[in-house]
């Protein structure tokens, strides 16, 4: 609820880093080539080097980000309460796919034989190939 995001050494609990976001981290980590991807209700998404903790980059939304994030093709995908489901480059963050779907996302995604299926506030089940 503060905001942080720590690493620990699994074996000693000793405190690796740390990263502090503006405002509570609301989504799971996910863990992929080297950085942890997770969102915050500061509505940025973040990549932090796990090796450092230091932040690889950022995305803003408008709406926080609950969802936990899905990795695919080099794409970092996660949904927003703003409404929309996105899709950043993993290397800069960029963004490379945007869905709006009217009500707010805190689902988070999965991916299969290129299908993204995720759901809403609303009750809606979204099935969306990429």
């Amino acid at each position: 609820l503060d905001g942080t995001v720590y690493a620990l050494d699994a074996s000693s609990g000793w405190l690796i880093w740390r990263h502090r976001t503006l405002r509570p981290i609301i989504s799971s980590p996910v863990v992929k080539d080297g950085l942890v991807y997770i969102g915050s209700a500061d509505g940025k998404l973040y990549a932090i080097d796990i090796a450092t903790g230091q932040k690889f980059w950022s995305y803003q939304t408008d709406g926080q980000i609950a969802s936990t994030p899905f990795v695919w093709n080099d794409v970092v995908y996660f949904g927003s309460t703003d409404g929309s489901i996105y899709g950043l480059s993993v290397r800069r963050g960029e963004l490379q796919w945007r869905f709006e779907t009217g009500s707010p996302v805190i689902a988070s995604p999965y991916i299969v034989d290129g299908i993204m299926y995720i759901g809403t506030a609303d009750h809606q089940l979204f099935a969306l190939p990429i």
